[in-house]
């Protein structure tokens, strides 16, 4: 009797792809703010010898421990099918700590970062924890084909990129906003900018207050644009990744109840826990339910003009955010943020919140789906 070969799982691109954009955050969380660079004299390994920090949070070390869990299991999912899972999981660990102590030895040359031997160790139990999850989840998401059983009766061909701007879409609403939904907000950094770089003193956002004064009932009508626009600009972009066989309206819930649920939560961290609703606005509420709306009869539309839509929709949303002034009501909270809770993250959060419209665009003005059925 003729020996059955083994059966090869390929690897998943879309695996390879999280993790290019997870490592991308990373370096950007770690280095931010990317300015005044210069050589101080020591090693920049010194930090390895020197004792823990005295003072330290344990909000900050867990977000530390919690921020490179998921590099871990990336790395781990990354490496199947060409090595083994004890293989591995050594190389996911290695490469998860090699990253963490280059993040810290560089940040030994900017004068608004420490480097901490703390942060490597925490940093390296994350990768850990990780890993030891990513070696569990393998047989399980690979090994039995599950993400491509999931892929195929789901989504179209060539989803990897697409999927990755929705994943990130919930994480761009972390950094407060003046407007729910409001994200690729130019003016504060362009006037940022202008100021640092070019010694020009100006605040663009005060010309536009000057020139726009604005009643409640008009802000109202632009928040209520802003978060309907919004909302509906990246749904579409999911529904143009899904098969008319997918569940969409389930999927569309979750989607939406992970955003709103990340943004609670980042409220009550950030601020106090009685500010965890405060995006919970009449014009939030306006804009939800009217976007609500209009994605129940959007979701059957096709998918080029779902592509189509999102593209107007979300060129809406940041001209309004650019060109409206700034929400009074938002920079009063703004007051009691603590800022030191995220230190290490503020940037990256930041980053992510004014890119992600754009990056949206540039995907889907690129995008062609493939809707063939591969086996």
């Amino acid at each position: 009797m003729q020996a059955t070969a083994p059966v090869e799982h390929p690897s998943s691109p879309l695996v390879r792809v999280i993790l290019l954009a997870y490592t991308a955050l990373i370096v950007y969380a770690s280095l931010y703010p990317f300015s005044g660079w210069r050589e101080f004299g020591p090693s920049p390994i010194a930090y390895l010898s020197e004792p823990f920090p005295h003072y330290w949070t344990f909000f900050d070390v867990s977000i530390d421990v919690v921020g490179y869990i998921p590099f871990g299991i990336l790395l781990v999912l990354a490496c199947y099918p060409f090595l083994s899972r004890g293989w591995a999981a050594v190389l996911s660990f290695l490469v998860g700590t090699l990253v963490s102590g280059s993040m810290e030895a560089i940040q030994t040359y900017l004068p608004s970062r420490v480097a901490s031997n703390l942060d490597l160790t925490t940093n390296s139990i994350g990768t850990l924890i990780g890993v030891i999850i990513g070696c569990v989840l393998t047989p399980w998401l690979l090994e039995k084909d599950l993400l491509k059983k999931i892929r195929h009766r789901w989504f179209v061909g060539n989803m990897s990129s697409g999927l990755v701007i929705v994943a990130l879409w919930p994480f761009a609403q972390i950094y407060p906003q003046g407007y729910m939904f409001g994200l690729g907000q130019l003016v504060p950094i362009l006037s940022r900018w202008m100021n640092e770089y070019l010694g020009i003193p100006i605040d663009l956002g005060e010309i536009i207050r000057q020139g726009a004064q604005l009643t409640a009932e008009q802000y109202w009508l632009s928040e209520t644009m802003i978060t309907c626009c919004g909302l509906i600009g990246a749904v579409l972009i999911f529904l143009c990744l899904l098969r008319p066989t997918a569940p969409k309206a389930r999927l569309v819930t979750l989607l939406i109840a992970v955003n709103l649920s990340l943004k609670t939560l980042a409220l009550a961290l950030l601020f106090k826990p009685e500010n965890a609703y405060s995006w919970l606005t009449p014009g939030a509420e306006a804009g939800l339910i009217v976007g609500c709306l209009m994605l129940y009869g959007l979701a059957f539309t096709p998918a080029k003009v779902q592509r189509h839509l999102a593209i107007f929709m979300l060129t809406i949303s940041l001209l309004v955010i650019n060109f409206v002034p700034g929400n009074p009501y938002f920079t009063d909270t703004m007051a009691s943020w603590v800022q030191g809770k995220f230190l290490n993250f503020n940037g990256a959060a930041q980053f992510l919140s004014v890119l992600w419209p754009w990056m949206a665009i540039w995907f889907l003005l690129h995008y062609r789906p493939n809707r063939s059925v591969t086996s």
